[in-house]
């Protein structure tokens, strides 16, 4: 038997050595902590979402979170700022399309847009519609109305110029635009209610065809 000490393994070159902890860039855990709320409202049926909650998903603790927003009401004044600006980015790349005159399609290109905006993020949708918001600052929901609003007055204005061989050409165009952003908010609320299950285009080429 042999009397040299057991080896003992360096632990430097140990495969069970935790791995360096990588140093977030500025802003990535802000990001981190939007995609996850994000995250959690695509979950049908889902409760209302706390930062307790939020903060287990991510793997922090609360205080971690409130060192990158002030409260919950400006985690989702932020996703209402990634609505905002994603979709009139693209409105405004839809009305200002110089191979585009007729007021009537870029209205119904406006609708689709939007609603396939909602398709691909349906944690958004629950924003849009207000499910997310019931128990959160009045603000937030007023900043959502004033939302479809400016969308209805995007719509009002592509659908003047159709509607001029009208009686009356300016309700005509303000009945035309009500129904559509009536088109997208049912449209987006039917997504949220169902579960995510039925989509906001189903049939929508046929559906804008009658009211545009």
């Amino acid at each position: 038997m042999s009397d040299s000490p057991p080896a003992v393994s360096d632990p430097s070159t140990s495969n069970d050595a935790p791995a360096p902890r990588r140093r977030l860039r500025p802003g990535e855990r802000r990001e981190q902590i939007l995609r996850a709320l994000a995250t959690m409202l695509e979950q049908p049926g889902a409760e209302r979402v706390t930062t307790a909650a939020l903060a287990r998903q991510l793997g922090v603790s609360e205080a971690a979170l409130y060192r990158h927003f002030a409260s919950k009401a400006q985690m989702f004044e932020a996703l209402i700022d990634f609505i905002e600006q994603s979709v009139f980015t693209l409105v405004r790349q839809i009305v200002d399309h110089p191979g585009e005159a007729d007021g009537a399609r870029r209205a119904a290109q406006i609708v689709t847009m939007v609603l396939q905006f909602g398709e691909h993020n349906p944690g958004m949708v629950r924003v849009m519609v207000g499910d997310a918001l019931v128990f959160e600052n009045e603000r937030l929901q007023q900043r959502m109305n004033l939302f479809f609003d400016k969308l209805e007055a995007t719509l009002r204005q592509c659908l003047r110029p159709a509607a001029e061989g009208a009686a009356t050409p300016t309700v005509q165009a303000q009945v035309c635009a009500a129904a559509l952003c009536d088109l997208l908010r049912g449209r987006l609320q039917r997504y949220a209610r169902s579960g995510f299950r039925r989509l906001p285009t189903e049939h929508l080429d046929a559906t804008l065809a009658l009211l545009v």
